[in-house]
């Protein structure tokens, strides 16, 4: 993708291949160090062989907003959000116990096998799925570092990097605190923002647009984009997590049920349920042997409350918000027909 005509296959084709280098190469850098690395090595690359690369594609416009043109040196900077994204990924599963993702193991899940003979297989294999992530965040700064844009131009983003590291990791500190405490919808849209709205859609546009140049008009204008914008996209992560296919999301339906975490679909439901339903809901929430049935009970009694239709329409809400914001910044016309596409893509999806 080298015209001003956004293409996100081309553009993902783009940083597909410029993670799998990267990753492929540190991969096997590590497992050169000794052979029993080999499946530590393995979840590196199986951790960037899936995504929409929306975060990169958002870094990438923050870039061409500020009127920069096309990059390769740019494009393997935005592939850094993905190693993030990717770490992050590797974590979450590890502090949800999610068994699957992308319709696989997670890394905790496919490590055992590389350590089903050693004592606490279970607890070492969650070990090495911890390792993984954090090697992750640390190439992401490498690929970032190494990208090929002018020193100059990295040392004005580079202080994103720790708002971005704090704001992520304050998210999951939030999302963890907050699990199995009675459901609250400010909490919850709290836990969403800093756990995902603020690294998947504000931080890499700022990211871009600091290794631009951009002015702070632009740069507040990208907030006020971003933020209702990644949040609609968490909204609608929950909605699919529990009521998507699952061949389509990759993921088991009750988790969020079985885990008790602070979504916001929940915590609609419990605003409007009277004692009867609360009551219902507290038997079901948290408990690991979840089943179809009791998945069912939840769904319905959702339903029946009408807390899907309430966070629908704060997703719309919200894509509104940042659209109405968009059109207020004066940026190329490509990007803007970019940013407008992403936002109806990051939010209207079916996984």
């Amino acid at each position: 993708m080298t015209s001003d005509r956004w293409e996100p296959a081309a553009f993902k084709d783009r940083v597909d291949q410029v993670l799998q280098r990267f990753v492929a190469d540190e991969a096997g850098r590590f497992a050169e160090i000794d052979r029993v690395l080999g499946p530590v090595a393995g979840q590196l690359e199986a951790a960037v062989a899936d995504g929409k690369r929306l975060r990169a594609a958002f870094c990438y416009w923050g870039w061409r907003a500020v009127g920069q043109p096309d990059s390769d040196a740019l494009v393997r900077a935005a592939a850094s959000m993905e190693l993030v994204h990717a770490a992050a990924v590797v974590h979450d599963d590890l502090i949800d116990d999610s068994p699957l993702r992308h319709g696989r193991p997670t890394a905790h899940i496919a490590l055992r096998g590389a350590v089903r003979r050693r004592p606490r297989a279970v607890s070492a294999a969650r070990s090495l799925a911890m390792l993984v992530g954090d090697l992750l965040m640390g190439l992401a700064g490498e690929l970032f570092a190494t990208s090929g844009l002018p020193a100059a131009y990295l040392a004005r983003a580079r202080p994103l990097w720790s708002v971005l590291a704090r704001e992520l990791i304050a998210g999951e500190c939030l999302e963890i605190l907050r699990t199995g405490a009675e459901p609250d919808t400010a909490a919850s849209l709290k836990v969403i923002r800093y756990k995902t709205a603020k690294y998947t859609v504000e931080q890499p546009l700022l990211i871009g647009g600091a290794l631009a140049g951009a002015g702070g008009r632009l740069r507040e204008g990208y907030s006020c984009y971003g933020l209702p914008l990644g949040e609609a996209f968490q909204l609608r992560d929950d909605v699919l997590g529990l009521f998507g296919h699952p061949e389509r999301t990759g993921k088991a339906n009750a988790d969020d049920l079985r885990g008790h975490r602070p979504t916001a679909l929940l915590a609609e439901t419990w605003r409007v349920a009277g004692a009867e339903d609360r009551e219902r809901l507290r038997a079901l929430l948290g408990q690991r042997g979840l089943d179809q049935a009791g998945l069912h009970t939840v769904r319905e009694t959702m339903r029946r409350l009408k807390a899907p239709d309430r966070v629908e329409g704060m997703i719309a809400a919200r894509v509104e918000e940042a659209l109405d914001a968009l059109h207020e910044l004066n940026i190329p016309a490509p990007a803007e027909a970019a940013l407008t596409e992403l936002a109806h893509s990051a939010a209207v999806r079916l996984s």
